[in-house]
């Protein structure tokens, strides 16, 4: 299917390390005539880090897109029934939000938005970043691949020998995903080896 004229919320989280392979598929989403709206937590707007300044990738995002970032819950409240979106993107999915949006606490504009598509009864795609979806959190990550419209970019441990239960999606991935879960459909397989395509 085609994502001309799609709604699509993109929300990111402070997976500082994994926005050069995210950009590029937002990119992606614009060229194929998405209209894409950025969405941010307040550790993206806030943090600096050797992979940069949160500031000048809200700017990036902001130009990538043409649209301005929603970044307070208040702005993402009407995302539910004023602004519904076709779906909703949170990529990268760091473990810590990842464990709130699976025990339902909203204390993010990118949570906000997901819990306000899910309201509207579509899809919430979500391709994780996480040292820890192997340990404490693969409860977390079991439960929300349990939920109802809730679709994953195919992941797989990013190193397995060093950072066992870590795993980071397929970014590369994505617009194919999202395409899936437009129509109901979680793309397979979930797991995979994460770099196969980028080697």
């Amino acid at each position: 299917m085609s994502l001309n004229g799609k709604r699509i919320g993109f929300g990111l989280t402070g997976s500082h390390c994994t926005y050069d392979a995210v950009f590029p598929e937002i990119e992606k989403l614009v060229n194929a005539g998405a209209e894409v709206i950025p969405v941010v937590t307040h550790t993206v707007q806030n943090t600096v880090t050797r992979f940069g300044d949160g500031e000048d990738w809200v700017q990036r995002i902001v130009e990538l897109t043409g649209n301005s970032a929603i970044d307070s819950i208040v702005k993402a409240e009407p995302l539910g029934p004023k602004i519904p979106l076709d779906c909703m993107v949170i990529a990268p999915l760091t473990g810590n939000s990842m464990s709130k949006f699976a025990n339902a606490m909203t204390d993010s504009p990118v949570l906000m938005a997901a819990k306000a598509t899910l309201r509207n009864g579509k899809p919430v795609v979500l391709g994780i970043s996480t040292n820890d979806a192997l340990g404490l959190n693969g409860v977390n990550l079991m439960r929300l691949m349990a939920t109802k419209n809730i679709f994953f970019i195919p992941y797989g441990q990013d190193d397995p020998v060093k950072k066992p239960n870590s795993m980071v999606a397929r970014m590369t991935m994505l617009s194919e995903t999202i395409e899936s879960a437009i129509q109901g459909q979680q793309i397979q397989p979930v797991i995979v080896e994460r770099f196969k395509d980028d080697e």
